[in-house]
């Protein structure tokens, strides 16, 4: 028997980048969790840790695999938040602008056995040096208010950006490559 796959993310783009794949949830749950990072915290074990804590924080019945992610944006050790206004949006791409910075994407999977997995792609990002007309008509087109570090890489902002190493899936909000591989491993149907 295939077991059932729980999203545990309310996030439309999750769901279109596991259509890409050819996975379909057959149910999305919302985690409910802190996600203020610790005292000192880094990056990349942040991003792991809010992705498990994400997977655990939904029910899981028997026979059912629930996938969650955290996508985390970074300038050295510092964790950029989701962008709550467009002066935040603003605030960021200033911070961004000509500059290399890393996105770290975690996945959690919890097999129907209750074995958690967690992986992660991290990615090198730089914008251009952004002009204060190009952060300020960003800022204001709102694409950026709710995202990670300010900024959405499937949209507008894909023009702003000069330079990327690593996995887009995984800026967008889910590392496509590691995602299929612990879905394989954990019984999920892939194409």
């Amino acid at each position: 028997m295939t077991p059932r796959l729980i999203l545990a993310s309310s996030s439309p783009r999750r769901r279109d980048l596991l259509a890409q794949i050819g996975v379909v949830p057959d149910d999305i749950r919302s985690p409910d969790i802190d996600e203020n990072p610790r005292k000192s915290e880094l990056p990349r074990p942040y991003a792991e840790r809010m992705a498990a804590e994400k997977a655990l924080a939904v029910a899981r019945a028997e026979a059912e695999v629930v996938l969650a992610g955290d996508t985390t944006v970074a300038v050295g050790r510092r964790i950029l938040p989701q962008a709550e206004s467009e002066a935040d949006v603003a605030r960021f791409l200033r911070l961004l602008s000509g500059r290399r910075h890393r996105v770290h994407s975690a996945i959690s999977v919890i097999d129907a056995q209750g074995n958690q997995r967690v992986r992660c792609a991290s990615s090198q990002v730089r914008f251009k040096n952004l002009s204060d007309e190009e952060i300020a008509a960003y800022a204001a087109s709102g694409e950026g208010i709710g995202k990670a570090g300010g900024y959405a890489i499937q949209g507008r902002a894909a023009g702003l950006i000069d330079f990327l190493s690593g996995t887009h899936s995984g800026v967008v909000g889910l590392p496509l490559f590691e995602t299929r591989a612990l879905l394989k491993a954990a019984g999920i149907a892939l194409g």
